[in-house]
């Protein structure tokens, strides 16, 4: 009973020692500000890449968009990692809200005609596979920045 005891507390303390990891690795900008327009997406399928024809293009002035973004990348407890919406090329953090693990969101803003085109590459730092979170979460903001939501 002794060793069932040390066993589990072993296992708790590893778990507790993993998540304050997860959600405490700092995520740098030199890592993870990358342009969506120009990134190898990754071998693994725990991301949403949204560039070219597949970037959404939407009916606003760039400067609106980039607004409509802070305030998108705000309300979902984001923050930011490296340079600015107001820029046209901005990189967030976005941590998952049970385990903190932390997803990278970079944004490119391209002005084209009237309209701006939203090149947008989420992707998680941990794991094989992300479930779907990455394009549920670029479609959110998606949606968000078109004013559909």
């Amino acid at each position: 009973m002794r060793m069932v005891i040390i066993v589990a507390a072993v296992l708790v303390a590893l778990v507790l020692a993993v998540s304050l990891y997860v959600r405490t690795v700092p995520m740098r900008a030199a890592v993870w500000h990358v342009d969506p327009v120009e990134v190898e997406p990754p071998v693994t399928p725990n991301f949403a890449l949204r560039r070219g024809e597949t970037a959404p293009l939407i009916q606003r002035p760039a400067a609106e968009v980039a607004t409509r973004l802070e305030a998108v990348a705000e309300a979902g407890g984001a923050q930011v990692i490296g340079g600015s919406a107001d820029s046209g090329f901005v990189t967030y953090v976005v941590r998952t809200p049970v385990m903190g693990f932390p997803d990278a969101v970079s944004v490119r803003l391209i002005p084209e005609g009237d309209g701006t085109r939203v090149a947008i590459f989420s992707r998680s730092r941990f794991g094989y596979g992300d479930m779907g979170v990455n394009a549920d979460r670029v479609a959110r903001w998606i949606d968000a920045l078109s004013g559909r939501t």
